[in-house]
Protein backbone atom coordinates (compact mmCIF):
# COMPACT_ATOMS: atom_id res chain seq x y z
CA UNK A 1 0.00 0.00 0.00
CA UNK A 2 1.80 3.26 -1.05
CA UNK A 3 1.46 6.60 1.15
CA UNK A 4 -2.09 8.27 -1.06
CA UNK A 5 -3.62 4.45 -0.76
CA UNK A 6 -2.58 4.64 3.04
CA UNK A 7 -3.81 7.99 3.70
CA UNK A 8 -7.19 7.43 1.95
CA UNK A 9 -7.65 4.16 4.18
CA UNK A 10 -7.17 6.20 7.13
CA UNK A 11 -9.81 8.96 6.21
CA UNK A 12 -12.15 6.35 4.79
CA UNK A 13 -12.35 4.80 8.54
CA UNK A 14 -12.35 7.83 10.17
CA UNK A 15 -15.69 8.42 7.55
CA UNK A 16 -16.90 4.99 9.04
CA UNK A 17 -16.48 6.28 12.56
CA UNK A 18 -18.26 9.38 12.45
CA UNK A 19 -21.19 7.77 10.12
CA UNK A 20 -21.64 5.21 12.64
CA UNK A 21 -22.21 8.61 15.08
CA UNK A 22 -24.58 10.38 13.26
CA UNK A 23 -26.68 6.80 12.41
CA UNK A 24 -26.46 6.56 16.36
CA UNK A 25 -27.50 10.06 17.01
CA UNK A 26 -30.56 9.77 14.68
CA UNK A 27 -31.58 6.64 16.33
CA UNK A 28 -31.32 8.84 19.55
CA UNK A 29 -33.50 12.05 18.29
CA UNK A 30 -36.32 9.41 16.80
CA UNK A 31 -36.42 7.84 20.01
CA UNK A 32 -37.10 11.24 21.76
CA UNK A 33 -39.36 12.21 19.40
CA UNK A 34 -41.36 8.63 19.86
CA UNK A 35 -41.33 10.22 23.90
CA UNK A 36 -42.64 13.72 22.75
CA UNK A 37 -45.09 11.74 21.25
CA UNK A 38 -46.39 9.71 23.87
CA UNK A 39 -46.22 12.54 26.53
CA UNK A 40 -48.56 14.49 23.83
CA UNK A 41 -50.63 11.33 24.17
CA UNK A 42 -50.94 10.51 27.39
CA UNK A 43 -54.24 10.97 29.59
CA UNK A 44 -55.67 11.73 25.95
CA UNK A 45 -58.70 10.11 24.93
CA UNK A 46 -58.71 10.87 21.14
CA UNK A 47 -55.83 11.23 19.24
CA UNK A 48 -56.83 12.96 16.84
CA UNK A 49 -56.85 16.27 19.05
CA UNK A 50 -53.44 15.40 19.51
CA UNK A 51 -50.81 18.66 17.59
CA UNK A 52 -47.68 16.39 16.56
CA UNK A 53 -46.46 18.79 14.03
CA UNK A 54 -45.22 22.11 15.47
CA UNK A 55 -44.66 24.89 12.60
CA UNK A 56 -43.31 27.39 15.15
CA UNK A 57 -40.92 25.24 16.71
CA UNK A 58 -39.33 23.99 13.51
CA UNK A 59 -39.10 27.16 12.45
CA UNK A 60 -37.15 27.54 15.81
CA UNK A 61 -34.84 24.55 14.85
CA UNK A 62 -33.75 25.03 11.86
CA UNK A 63 -32.83 28.49 12.64
CA UNK A 64 -30.77 27.86 15.89
CA UNK A 65 -28.93 24.68 13.50
CA UNK A 66 -28.41 27.70 10.79
CA UNK A 67 -26.89 29.57 13.52
CA UNK A 68 -24.68 27.12 14.49
CA UNK A 69 -23.35 25.67 11.32
CA UNK A 70 -19.78 26.41 10.62
CA UNK A 71 -19.44 24.78 6.78
CA UNK A 72 -18.42 23.62 4.97
CA UNK A 73 -21.63 22.64 4.17
CA UNK A 74 -23.96 25.47 3.45
CA UNK A 75 -26.99 26.96 5.81
CA UNK A 76 -29.59 25.64 3.49
CA UNK A 77 -28.01 22.48 2.94
CA UNK A 78 -27.82 22.02 6.47
CA UNK A 79 -31.58 23.19 6.93
CA UNK A 80 -32.40 20.88 4.14
CA UNK A 81 -30.79 17.87 5.94
CA UNK A 82 -32.57 18.41 9.08
CA UNK A 83 -35.95 19.01 7.71
CA UNK A 84 -36.11 15.71 6.34
CA UNK A 85 -34.67 14.34 9.22
CA UNK A 86 -37.36 15.94 11.30
CA UNK A 87 -39.75 14.60 8.77
CA UNK A 88 -39.19 11.14 9.44
CA UNK A 89 -39.32 11.60 13.02
CA UNK A 90 -42.88 13.09 12.77
CA UNK A 91 -43.64 10.05 10.38
CA UNK A 92 -42.55 7.38 12.70
CA UNK A 93 -45.93 8.34 14.49
CA UNK A 94 -48.48 8.88 11.60
CA UNK A 95 -47.14 10.54 8.40
CA UNK A 96 -48.70 13.54 7.98
CA UNK A 97 -51.22 14.03 4.86
CA UNK A 98 -50.94 17.00 3.16
CA UNK A 99 -53.26 18.35 0.16
CA UNK A 100 -51.58 20.29 -2.62
CA UNK A 101 -52.28 21.84 -6.07
CA UNK A 102 -51.42 18.99 -8.47
CA UNK A 103 -51.28 17.03 -10.44
CA UNK A 104 -47.58 15.00 -9.65
CA UNK A 105 -44.59 17.51 -10.48
CA UNK A 106 -46.03 20.94 -10.28
CA UNK A 107 -44.08 23.52 -8.38
CA UNK A 108 -47.11 23.41 -5.62
CA UNK A 109 -45.55 19.59 -5.52
CA UNK A 110 -41.79 20.76 -4.66
CA UNK A 111 -43.01 23.27 -2.59
CA UNK A 112 -45.11 20.80 -0.43
CA UNK A 113 -42.01 18.43 -0.42
CA UNK A 114 -39.40 21.28 0.40
CA UNK A 115 -41.38 22.57 3.65
CA UNK A 116 -42.57 19.27 5.01
CA UNK A 117 -40.01 16.65 3.77
CA UNK A 118 -40.24 13.62 1.61
CA UNK A 119 -41.35 11.36 4.29
CA UNK A 120 -45.03 13.25 3.84
CA UNK A 121 -48.07 11.36 2.01
CA UNK A 122 -48.70 14.46 -0.41
CA UNK A 123 -52.01 14.39 -2.35
CA UNK A 124 -52.65 16.20 -5.43
CA UNK A 125 -55.88 17.93 -6.13
CA UNK A 126 -57.39 19.47 -9.57
CA UNK A 127 -58.06 22.97 -7.88
CA UNK A 128 -57.03 25.29 -5.37
CA UNK A 129 -60.72 25.10 -3.65
CA UNK A 130 -60.12 21.39 -3.91
CA UNK A 131 -57.44 21.74 -1.48
CA UNK A 132 -59.26 24.34 1.17
CA UNK A 133 -61.73 21.63 1.19
CA UNK A 134 -60.23 18.52 1.84
CA UNK A 135 -58.50 20.31 4.70
CA UNK A 136 -61.48 21.81 5.96
CA UNK A 137 -63.12 18.12 6.34
CA UNK A 138 -59.90 16.91 8.20
CA UNK A 139 -59.27 14.40 4.94
CA UNK A 140 -55.86 16.26 5.25
CA UNK A 141 -53.76 17.49 7.77
CA UNK A 142 -52.60 20.97 5.94
CA UNK A 143 -53.01 22.09 2.17
CA UNK A 144 -50.38 23.93 0.14
CA UNK A 145 -51.74 26.40 -2.46
CA UNK A 146 -50.00 28.89 -4.61
CA UNK A 147 -50.63 32.40 -4.28
CA UNK A 148 -47.71 34.13 -6.14
CA UNK A 149 -46.08 32.87 -9.02
CA UNK A 150 -43.50 34.17 -11.50
CA UNK A 151 -45.93 33.40 -14.59
CA UNK A 152 -49.88 34.58 -13.17
CA UNK A 153 -48.68 36.85 -10.46
CA UNK A 154 -50.75 37.24 -7.72
CA UNK A 155 -52.96 34.02 -7.48
CA UNK A 156 -56.75 35.80 -7.04
CA UNK A 157 -58.53 32.34 -7.08
CA UNK A 158 -56.30 31.36 -3.76
CA UNK A 159 -57.02 34.88 -2.11
CA UNK A 160 -60.71 34.11 -2.85
CA UNK A 161 -60.97 31.46 -0.91
CA UNK A 162 -59.97 32.81 1.94
CA UNK A 163 -63.39 35.27 1.86
CA UNK A 164 -65.66 32.01 2.91
CA UNK A 165 -62.92 29.57 4.29
CA UNK A 166 -62.29 29.05 8.01
CA UNK A 167 -58.73 28.00 7.46
CA UNK A 168 -56.06 29.82 8.74
CA UNK A 169 -52.12 30.65 7.11
CA UNK A 170 -50.00 28.10 9.04
CA UNK A 171 -46.98 29.11 6.93
CA UNK A 172 -45.11 29.76 3.92
CA UNK A 173 -42.88 28.37 1.32
CA UNK A 174 -40.93 29.96 -1.29
CA UNK A 175 -39.63 28.43 -4.46
CA UNK A 176 -36.43 29.41 -6.69
CA UNK A 177 -38.51 28.98 -10.32
CA UNK A 178 -35.99 26.77 -11.87
CA UNK A 179 -36.63 24.86 -15.56
CA UNK A 180 -34.74 22.20 -16.48
CA UNK A 181 -34.54 20.27 -19.38
CA UNK A 182 -35.41 16.16 -18.83
CA UNK A 183 -35.51 13.33 -20.52
CA UNK A 184 -35.76 9.48 -19.62
CA UNK A 185 -31.84 7.77 -18.76
CA UNK A 186 -30.13 6.60 -21.87
CA UNK A 187 -31.59 9.63 -24.06
CA UNK A 188 -28.57 12.33 -24.93
CA UNK A 189 -29.42 15.39 -26.16
CA UNK A 190 -28.13 14.33 -29.99
CA UNK A 191 -31.45 11.93 -30.52
CA UNK A 192 -34.06 14.31 -28.77
CA UNK A 193 -36.56 15.13 -31.90
CA UNK A 194 -39.51 16.78 -29.50
CA UNK A 195 -39.96 18.66 -26.59
CA UNK A 196 -43.19 18.51 -24.57
CA UNK A 197 -44.32 20.89 -21.30
CA UNK A 198 -46.98 23.00 -20.35
CA UNK A 199 -47.44 25.88 -22.36
CA UNK A 200 -46.27 28.47 -19.46
CA UNK A 201 -42.85 26.81 -19.24
CA UNK A 202 -42.41 27.16 -22.84
CA UNK A 203 -43.14 30.92 -22.67
CA UNK A 204 -40.92 31.14 -19.64
CA UNK A 205 -37.60 29.09 -20.63
CA UNK A 206 -38.44 30.60 -24.96
CA UNK A 207 -35.00 32.71 -25.19
CA UNK A 208 -32.90 29.11 -25.15
CA UNK A 209 -35.37 26.98 -26.22
CA UNK A 210 -34.72 29.20 -29.04
CA UNK A 211 -31.18 29.78 -29.42
CA UNK A 212 -30.59 26.01 -28.64
CA UNK A 213 -33.30 23.90 -30.08
CA UNK A 214 -34.82 26.34 -32.50
CA UNK A 215 -35.94 23.16 -35.15
CA UNK A 216 -37.10 20.64 -32.71
CA UNK A 217 -40.77 20.76 -32.18
CA UNK A 218 -42.43 21.34 -29.45
CA UNK A 219 -45.49 19.32 -27.98
CA UNK A 220 -47.79 21.21 -25.51
CA UNK A 221 -48.96 19.12 -22.53
CA UNK A 222 -51.80 19.79 -19.78
CA UNK A 223 -49.08 18.90 -16.80
CA UNK A 224 -45.75 18.22 -16.33
CA UNK A 225 -47.02 14.70 -15.26
CA UNK A 226 -48.60 14.31 -18.83
CA UNK A 227 -45.60 15.45 -20.60
CA UNK A 228 -43.42 13.00 -18.12
CA UNK A 229 -45.48 10.19 -19.32
CA UNK A 230 -45.25 10.93 -23.09
CA UNK A 231 -41.36 10.96 -22.72
CA UNK A 232 -41.10 7.64 -21.00
CA UNK A 233 -42.89 5.71 -23.61
CA UNK A 234 -40.61 3.23 -24.83
CA UNK A 235 -38.71 4.24 -27.81
CA UNK A 236 -39.67 7.92 -27.22
CA UNK A 237 -37.30 10.23 -28.06
CA UNK A 238 -38.98 13.09 -26.43
CA UNK A 239 -37.44 15.53 -23.55
CA UNK A 240 -39.51 17.72 -21.22
CA UNK A 241 -38.98 21.38 -19.75
CA UNK A 242 -40.19 20.92 -16.18
CA UNK A 243 -38.72 21.50 -12.63
CA UNK A 244 -36.12 18.84 -10.64
CA UNK A 245 -38.64 17.46 -8.94
CA UNK A 246 -40.18 16.06 -11.62
CA UNK A 247 -36.55 14.06 -12.68
CA UNK A 248 -36.91 12.55 -9.29
CA UNK A 249 -40.58 11.34 -9.71
CA UNK A 250 -40.43 9.97 -12.71
CA UNK A 251 -36.71 8.95 -12.97
CA UNK A 252 -35.34 11.77 -15.94
CA UNK A 253 -31.78 12.71 -16.58
CA UNK A 254 -31.26 16.12 -16.69
CA UNK A 255 -29.70 17.62 -19.99
CA UNK A 256 -29.65 21.23 -19.72
CA UNK A 257 -30.36 23.11 -16.13
CA UNK A 258 -31.49 27.02 -15.37
CA UNK A 259 -32.93 27.41 -18.69
CA UNK A 260 -35.59 29.98 -17.75
CA UNK A 261 -35.70 33.64 -19.64
CA UNK A 262 -34.97 35.24 -16.60
CA UNK A 263 -33.03 33.57 -13.15
CA UNK A 264 -33.84 33.70 -9.53
CA UNK A 265 -37.84 34.46 -10.12
CA UNK A 266 -39.32 32.89 -6.62
CA UNK A 267 -42.76 31.90 -6.24
CA UNK A 268 -44.64 31.75 -2.92
CA UNK A 269 -46.91 29.57 -1.63
CA UNK A 270 -48.92 29.42 1.20
CA UNK A 271 -49.48 26.37 4.21
CA UNK A 272 -53.14 25.94 5.42
CA UNK A 273 -54.58 24.46 7.95
CA UNK A 274 -57.27 24.61 11.12
CA UNK A 275 -53.86 25.13 13.73
CA UNK A 276 -53.35 28.80 14.93
CA UNK A 277 -49.46 28.95 15.04
CA UNK A 278 -47.86 30.27 18.60
CA UNK A 279 -45.09 32.64 17.92
CA UNK A 280 -41.74 31.54 16.48
CA UNK A 281 -40.10 35.11 16.83
CA UNK A 282 -39.48 35.59 13.19
CA UNK A 283 -42.95 35.95 11.53
CA UNK A 284 -45.51 36.98 9.56
CA UNK A 285 -48.99 38.30 9.87
CA UNK A 286 -51.81 38.31 7.02
CA UNK A 287 -55.04 40.07 7.55
CA UNK A 288 -57.90 40.26 5.38
CA UNK A 289 -59.65 44.18 5.82
CA UNK A 290 -62.89 44.58 4.24
CA UNK A 291 -63.60 48.50 3.66
CA UNK A 292 -66.21 50.83 1.59
CA UNK A 293 -65.22 52.18 -1.67
CA UNK A 294 -65.17 55.89 -0.47
CA UNK A 295 -62.92 58.68 -0.29
CA UNK A 296 -60.10 58.48 2.10
CA UNK A 297 -61.53 54.83 2.58
CA UNK A 298 -57.20 53.28 1.63
CA UNK A 299 -55.65 56.18 3.75
CA UNK A 300 -57.80 55.68 7.23
CA UNK A 301 -56.90 51.79 6.55
CA UNK A 302 -53.14 52.17 6.14
CA UNK A 303 -52.88 54.56 9.14
CA UNK A 304 -52.93 52.36 11.81
CA UNK A 305 -49.93 50.41 10.32
CA UNK A 306 -47.42 53.45 10.03
CA UNK A 307 -48.47 54.84 13.13
CA UNK A 308 -47.51 51.65 14.79
CA UNK A 309 -44.33 51.06 12.95
CA UNK A 310 -45.68 48.06 11.03
CA UNK A 311 -43.87 46.93 7.97
CA UNK A 312 -45.95 46.09 5.53
CA UNK A 313 -44.91 43.87 2.59
CA UNK A 314 -47.58 42.85 0.53
CA UNK A 315 -50.79 44.53 -0.56
CA UNK A 316 -53.35 42.87 -2.56
CA UNK A 317 -57.51 44.09 -3.28
CA UNK A 318 -60.02 42.19 -4.56
CA UNK A 319 -63.90 42.92 -5.08
CA UNK A 320 -66.04 41.81 -2.48
CA UNK A 321 -68.83 39.97 -4.41
CA UNK A 322 -71.72 39.66 -1.14
CA UNK A 323 -71.79 43.67 -1.47
CA UNK A 324 -71.53 46.44 -4.03
CA UNK A 325 -68.70 49.29 -3.20
CA UNK A 326 -66.71 46.92 -1.44
CA UNK A 327 -63.60 45.21 -1.29
CA UNK A 328 -60.93 42.68 0.24
CA UNK A 329 -57.47 43.79 0.93
CA UNK A 330 -55.39 41.34 1.58
CA UNK A 331 -52.00 42.67 3.95
CA UNK A 332 -49.30 41.10 4.82
CA UNK A 333 -47.10 42.77 7.60
CA UNK A 334 -43.93 41.60 9.74
CA UNK A 335 -44.51 40.66 13.39
CA UNK A 336 -47.01 38.14 15.01
CA UNK A 337 -50.84 38.82 15.88
CA UNK A 338 -49.88 38.40 19.54
CA UNK A 339 -47.31 41.30 19.93
CA UNK A 340 -48.32 44.76 21.69
CA UNK A 341 -48.10 46.87 18.75
CA UNK A 342 -49.91 44.41 16.20
CA UNK A 343 -52.78 44.50 18.96
CA UNK A 344 -52.70 48.28 18.80
CA UNK A 345 -52.91 49.08 15.10
CA UNK A 346 -55.87 46.50 14.79
CA UNK A 347 -57.89 47.95 17.28
CA UNK A 348 -57.34 51.38 15.71
CA UNK A 349 -57.93 49.84 12.62
CA UNK A 350 -61.29 47.69 13.59
CA UNK A 351 -62.81 51.41 14.39
CA UNK A 352 -62.44 52.85 10.29
CA UNK A 353 -63.05 49.61 8.28
CA UNK A 354 -66.14 47.58 7.98
CA UNK A 355 -63.88 44.31 8.85
CA UNK A 356 -60.49 42.81 9.83
CA UNK A 357 -59.70 38.95 10.09
CA UNK A 358 -56.97 37.31 10.52
CA UNK A 359 -55.84 34.87 8.35
CA UNK A 360 -52.85 33.66 9.93
CA UNK A 361 -49.82 34.39 12.13
CA UNK A 362 -47.02 32.12 10.87
CA UNK A 363 -43.43 31.91 10.50
CA UNK A 364 -41.32 33.28 7.67
CA UNK A 365 -39.89 30.61 5.31
CA UNK A 366 -36.42 29.43 6.47
CA UNK A 367 -35.57 27.70 3.71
Amino acid sequence: MNDEQAELHQLRAKIDRIDRDILKAMSERAECAQLVAKVKLRNRSVEDDVVFYRPEREAQVLRDIMELNQGPLSNEEVARLFRELMSACLALESPLKIAYLGPAGTFTHAATLKHFGESVVAMPHQGIGDVFREVEAGSTHYGVVPVETSNEGMINHTLDEFVNSPLSICGEVQIRTHYHLLAPKGVDGNQVNELCSKDSAFASCRHWLDEHWPNVKRSVATSYEAAATTALVEGSRTAIVAGEVCAKLFGLQRLAGNIENRPNQIARYLVIGKDRITTSGNDRTSVMVTIKDEPGALYRMLEPFYKHGLSLTRLDSRPALSGEHRYHFFIDFTGHWDSAEIQAAINELSGVVLDVRLLGSYPLGVL
